[in-house]
């Protein structure tokens, strides 16, 4: 008999998060390095060198100040293990950061070298599509499928603690957290079957239809196989379905009712790692593979594309149409993948990603915690913050559903608003809770940037943050790797009170640029940041800010692009599609696979970009080129022997 018990799973720990090369100076700038083999040899002639120059004096040999060392890196810069730390390097060469001002600098030219060889090092990765993440469903997942198996409703998990987002997905069951999911079992399996004496509800005469003109064990056993099938979101292994029937065996043995013992059966179910967990394989041979010394790559069977894909888009189990397409084999072909996964979007369900993947991308998955100054903003009680979350949900789901272009989340003429939202817009005649689209007829609103919701989540309690905003949309509309600020730099509220006393808080701002330390990061993210000062810490608009100060929008960003208002700044960067798209790739391809990317994803996210960018770089292109990918459809098995493509 096969058995998959909780010891014998290996979980692999995966977060959402993402770090993107960014480009050194304009657009033209980057010179692509075409083959691993010039690659290498760009790293004899630049790298190598720049390193042992500027960077060997604190960071090689037995000298490891900070904990950093290059010695093994040099020896072998192509290996995975170090691409975090060429990373983070080229974030601290290209900010200035280090060397430190007391050492010898590289010219400019220098700098750009080693930025841009690291950029470009995912050209050495092998084609590699990565371990499969084994995963314990999250609350709202474990609260659709009970709804889509049972009929009751999603909510039943109310009681389930919340998830940690950002610490990736959590693999392990603790004893209380077992108890809960017990307790859960037990709501369920009470609203399933009726009471003693009662006629059966139409779930349960659904549920016990398989076991329909048999007798005995074998009308448990067909019962239990179907149950399994939809639950484990495969075919049960007879190991698996003699290990359920087993279970109601022993309830019998105790006394129990028939009713009683397929209730322990179907609880049995409910809390078997085969339904709370997303894994790759059906059974133990297939998990002990996974540990084995041999490397390989492997396709995932349409069962498990099906649960994948499913869970990605839809936050649930597979429908019957995914399931049919998996018996019959044919999920896997590219064009019926894709199909599925369109089919998908137009599906009310769809909503589950912008929950999962689009809040969390903007933010707003912590809106309804942040706090405000209630006195300041009196406003944002929980009906303001659920219509802020609406309105991006909504503007996210019009983008998918409709098939627009992925700049259309930078600038665009419309968004959605009820009669609690309308008057942040400024906008009159709006009467009703019910959430509806409407056109902007000012330019400098529309899109993502100028969202109350977003500028409110990157704001302080009391007042706007010129260096938050900046930073959100270089790390999650350009992909740009931010490193984090110098010590001892006092915050705003800090600073000498009778320095500051007639100063706007732009001027403030300012007096940060006053340090080189902090000079080269704020000259890229204070602009766009005070480009949007004319919007208040929850997204109305002003022409002074709290101090009383003209707010001054202006700015001019690298590559000599200047601005003076929300709509030119917008401009500016809807222009740099490219760099959006490739972003928004990288992340969402991250939260499909649920990891962080590496080696040769950063490949697929290239390839995914050029080819969303062909199709006029439309949503649902991006959506299925995640679904059709290498590393969504493939996996790799055992422990990986790094290997090169370049020596």
């Amino acid at each position: 008999m096969s058995k998959a018990p909780f010891h014998t799973f290996i979980y692999v720990l995966g977060a959402v998060a993402l770090c993107c090369a960014c480009a050194f100076g304009s657009d033209d700038d980057a010179a692509l390095v075409a083959t691993p083999a010039q690659m290498m040899s760009s790293y004899k002639s630049k790298v190598s060198p720049f390193v042992t120059t500027y960077c060997g004096r604190c960071h090689t040999g037995l000298r490891q100040r900070g904990g950093v060392t290059f010695s093994s890196a040099l020896k072998d810069p192509a290996s995975r293990s170090f691409r975090l730390l060429w990373k983070r390097a080229s974030d601290q060469i290209r900010t200035h950061d280090m060397p430190p001002e007391d050492a010898k600098q590289p010219s400019d030219e220098e700098r750009k070298a080693v930025v841009e060889w690291i950029g470009q090092m995912k050209v050495l990765s092998p084609k590699d599509p990565g371990l499969f993440v084994i995963r314990r469903l999250n609350k709202a997942e474990y609260g659709n499928t009970l709804h889509d198996l049972f009929g009751v409703d999603p909510q039943i998990t109310h009681d389930l603690p919340d998830e940690v987002f950002g610490a990736g997905y959590t693999n392990t069951v603790s004893p209380l957290l077992m108890e809960q999911y017990l307790a859960v079992a037990n709501d369920v399996m009470n609203q399933v079957f009726a009471p003693p004496g009662a006629p059966p509800t139409a779930v349960e005469q659904r549920l016990l239809a398989p076991g329909a003109g048999a007798q005995g064990k074998e009308a448990v056993r067909r019962i239990a196989r179907s149950l399994a099938r939809q639950a484990f979101r495969r075919p049960p292994t007879d190991g698996e379905v003699d290990l359920l029937v087993r279970v109601f065996d022993l309830a019998g043995e105790r006394g129990a009712s028939y009713p009683d013992s397929l209730r322990l059966m179907f609880k049995a179910v409910l809390v078997s790692p085969q339904f709370l967990f997303i894994t790759p394989g059906a059974d133990a041979a297939d998990q002990a593979s996974e540990s084995s010394a041999t490397s390989q790559i492997v396709a995932l069977d349409d069962y498990q594309l099906a649960s994948r894909l499913s869970y990605f888009l839809w936050a649930t189990m597979p429908d019957a149409e995914l399931s049919a397409l998996a018996d019959a084999g044919k999920l896997h072909e590219p064009e019926v993948l894709a199909a599925q996964a369109r089919r998908m979007m137009k599906d009310p369900r769809s909503r589950a990603l912008f929950d999962g993947f689009g809040a969390q991308w903007l933010g707003l998955d912590k809106l309804a915690g942040k706090s405000f100054d209630e006195a300041m903003f009196p406003q944002m009680d929980d009906e303001m913050r659920s219509a802020m979350y609406d309105e991006a949900r909504l503007f996210f789901q019009s983008i998918v559903r409709d098939n627009r272009s992925i700049a259309a989340f930078i600038d665009s003429d419309y968004t959605f608003v009820n009669d609690t939202l309308a008057p942040i817009y400024g906008i009159d005649k709006i009467s009703g809770h019910q959430m509806r689209e409407v056109k902007l007829a000012d330019a400098n609103r529309g899109g993502i940037l100028t969202m109350p919701g977003i500028l409110a989540m990157s704001s302080f309690p009391n007042r706007t943050s010129a260096v938050n905003r900046g930073l959100w949309v270089l790390e999650q509309v350009l992909g740009e790797n931010v490193p984090p600020p110098p010590p001892n730099v006092p915050a705003l509220d800090r600073q000498d009170k009778q320095q500051i006393a007639t100063m706007t808080l732009r001027q403030r701002t300012e007096l940060h640029r006053a340090d080189p330390v902090c000079a080269n990061c704020h000259k890229i993210l204070d602009p766009i940041g005070f480009g949007l000062e004319n919007f208040d810490a929850i997204g109305r608009w002003r022409d002074k800010d709290s101090s009383g100060g003209a707010i001054d929008a202006t700015g001019e960003l690298p590559g000599g692009k200047h601005f003076s208002t929300p709509r030119e700044l917008k401009a500016i960067i809807a222009g740099r599609t490219n760099e959006f798209c490739h972003t928004l790739t990288g992340k969402m391809l991250a939260y499909a696979l649920c990891r962080q990317l590496e080696g040769y994803d950063d490949v697929v996210v290239d390839e995914l970009t050029e080819k969303t960018a062909k199709d006029d770089y439309r949503m649902q292109s991006l959506v299925v080129g995640v679904v059709t990918s290498y590393p969504f459809t493939h996996r790799r098995v055992g422990n990986t022997v790094e290997t090169h493509r370049a020596k």
